[in-house]
């Protein structure tokens, strides 16, 4: 029996984009991904399957080989530090990681951040030559300057609205963010005309979109 590739979806903000991106290079899912509680389906035109997994555990997936293929965005990716291909910005789910915290809070006498993203911020202030404290938090970082946890955070920011009602500003970015497509490493080796035809109808379909 032919085995058939599997493809890990990022669930969340990226989820709907995804699914267009994959309708025009010509897949069909069998389920409404946004609606479905399976998380397992397959596809009804091409000769894969879906698995539906929180952003976070994407890289995982295709690290160990559980999945063939994962779409996720570069932010979830960089922190994972997963041993996996990074072969396509898909160039949707832009958004930006920035230091963020009160008006006038210097940026170079930062001591504590809090954050999610921890290699992210190490390696910002680690650039500017400060050797700082990483509080992990994985809910409303927001919280934690207005509660003097810590001076700032590390954060993804899309319209700066959640910062702006909680009195926090962008201090600095970090880094510009977008969605991956990344391939396990066995996967490209062992099955590389299969990985190369999904490649192939992502970057067509990208192509178009960009052309249109």
């Amino acid at each position: 029996m032919t085995l058939v590739l599997t493809i890990a979806l990022a669930k969340g903000r990226v989820l709907s984009p995804t699914l267009k991106l994959l309708s025009d290079a010509g897949f069909a899912p069998s389920e409404d991904a946004l609606k479905t509680r399976r998380l397992i389906f397959p596809d009804v035109k091409e000769d894969v399957r879906y698995l539906l997994a929180k952003p976070v555990d994407v890289p995982t997936y295709v690290e160990h080989g559980a999945a063939d293929i994962g779409i996720v965005g570069k932010d979830v990716l960089y922190e994972a530090q997963a041993d996996v291909h990074e072969l396509i910005d898909l160039q949707y789910g832009v958004c930006r990681l920035v230091v963020a915290g009160f008006k006038g809070t210097d940026v170079q006498s930062v001591r504590k951040v809090a954050t999610k993203y921890p290699h992210f911020a190490k390696e910002y202030f680690g650039g500017l030559g400060r050797q700082i404290e990483i509080i992990d938090l994985n809910g409303s970082v927001e919280l934690a300057p207005l509660i003097g946890l810590s001076d700032c955070i590390v954060d993804v920011v899309e319209t700066g609205q959640t910062l702006k009602e909680n009195g926090l500003m962008p201090l600095a970015e970090v880094a510009q963010v977008s969605t991956r497509l990344v391939v396990n490493r066995r996967s490209y080796q062992l099955r590389a005309a299969e990985v190369d035809a999904v490649v192939k109808s992502v970057q067509s379909a990208l192509t178009k979109g960009a052309l249109a």
